[in-house]
């Protein structure tokens, strides 16, 4: 068998990192982002329905939330992003729901949404 030299994987790791950076930098790896009109139309149209226990549902929630939030205007996904989190927190949770506080921070989000999207 051959021996690698740490040289020459050094270097494919480092290269894979850079071309790995550029494409972040450039916006190449970026999904093209909603404008705030659309994004509006897209939640609207939403028909993502959870399922399961609430555990699950929790789960389902804050992965659709992670999946929709970098498509849509920044107006609209962040606010989103926040609420991915929230239900990332419940959803870790023994019992899987949201808490009081957590409610109130989803409906805190739910209205900055809301400015927008009448």
């Amino acid at each position: 068998m051959t021996k690698v030299h740490s040289g020459v994987v050094r270097s494919a790791v480092l290269l894979s990192a850079s071309v790995a950076a550029a494409l972040l930098l450039g916006g190449c790896a970026a999904t093209p982002k909603m404008d705030v009109k659309a994004s509006c139309e897209f939640l609207n149209n939403d028909t993502f329905k959870p399922d399961g226990n609430q555990q699950q549902q929790s789960k389902q929630i804050a992965a659709h939330y992670h999946e929709i939030a970098d498509k849509l205007a920044p107006e609209i996904g962040d606010p989103i992003k926040e609420m991915a989190a929230i239900m990332d927190k419940a959803a870790a949770s023994s019992l899987g729901a949201t808490t009081q506080e957590q409610q109130q921070q989803l409906t805190v989000h739910f209205n900055k949404i809301g400015e927008y999207c009448k």
